[in-house]
């Protein structure tokens, strides 16, 4: 078996109804001959959009293949044991160029009764807003199933959800059952479990090229809902220069800020899991023992299980999501 490396994969492009450049014009990401991109999927394990790998040895090789082959020293003992060929997390980069729908995921039980799938808990990181752009996360005030389905069905769900106005580096954590949307003008990482799962609430009324609405899933989102109001939706955090961050953590991930102009060395020793690096300005050297590569602002990389120490040179300096499983 060839060595395990920091892998880079092929982006999977998506066009979606309300995509737009800015995956090519920000993160510089050719998409054509896509008329244009909505979403990335960088890293993912979902069947049908399995990511291949880009550059090495392994080239050419799926996700899923070297999970098979590699097992536990790819993805950590622990996770292997527990997802087996399943890769546990999903990377995307997506660009709202119109609001997405209104939308929720349902956590892990219901989607196991319904889709013998993951549930979806999922973290946003924003990486560019237009002025004023705004998203929506969970309820501005409790309310019930009835309530709810009175504000759905007179359009006026507006008077009860939480909006928040946007800016690059706010960050936003999204657990199943929370209703939510991406407004229209942002560019953000979405880091979430291995679940394709939606249930589209309201879509504006939108048509697409054939004059056909969108499904929706009203039904089926009712009992995935969580009604509860919170205090806080956005999440705190110091975006400190050469520290290691943390923005969010919950069973099914962590992730990492790191804005680092110093070198670094990064030591996984502890850890029973993969890293994932999602760099999204600047860039560095990353040197993982067995040799060099160069990471740029819009790269994903796979750091394996079985790589514990890696050295990252800025240059001349970068920021970085670290995203990997507790």
């Amino acid at each position: 078996m060839a060595q395990l490396y920091p892998l880079k994969f092929k982006t999977i492009f998506k066009d979606k109804i309300w995509g737009g450049e800015k995956i090519n014009t920000i993160l510089g990401k050719d998409f054509s001959p896509l008329p244009n991109c909505g979403e990335t999927w960088e890293i993912s394990g979902v069947n049908g959009n399995v990511s291949i790998v880009k550059g090495g040895v392994l080239e050419g090789k799926t996700l899923t293949e070297l999970i098979e082959e590699y097992k536990g020293e790819l993805v950590g003992k622990q996770i292997y044991k527990k997802f087996g060929n399943d890769f546990p997390l999903l990377v995307k980069f997506i660009d709202a160029n119109e609001d997405l729908s209104i939308q929720v995921h349902p956590d892990d039980q219901l989607a196991k009764e319904r889709h013998d799938s993951f549930g979806k808990t999922e973290m946003w990181y924003i990486f560019q807003a237009d002025e004023g752009t705004k998203l929506i996360s969970g309820f501005n005030q409790d309310v019930d199933k009835e309530t709810y389905l009175k504000h759905l069905n007179e359009k006026s769900l507006d008077e009860i959800l939480n909006k928040e106005e946007i800016t690059a580096g706010d960050a936003f954590f999204i657990p199943a059952g929370r209703v939510h949307t991406i407004g229209k003008g942002c560019l953000l990482a979405e880091i979430q479990q291995t679940s394709d799962i939606t249930y589209r609430i309201y879509d504006f009324d939108r048509t697409d090229a054939e004059g056909n609405k969108r499904e929706l899933h009203t039904e089926e989102a009712l009992d995935a809902i969580d009604y509860k109001h919170y205090d806080q939706y956005k999440t705190d955090y110091d975006k400190k220069e050469n520290e290691v961050v943390e923005i969010a953590t919950c069973q099914y991930f962590e992730t990492n800020y790191l804005h680092f102009t110093e070198n670094t060395e990064r030591d996984y020793k502890s850890f029973d899991s993969f890293v994932i690096y999602i760099c999204f300005d600047g860039g560095f050297e990353l040197d993982f023992g067995l040799g060099r590569i160069k990471v740029i602002k819009g790269d994903v990389i796979l750091i394996p299980a079985n790589i514990k120490n890696v050295k990252l040179t800025p240059e001349p300096f970068y920021k970085v999501l670290e995203a990997y499983v507790p």
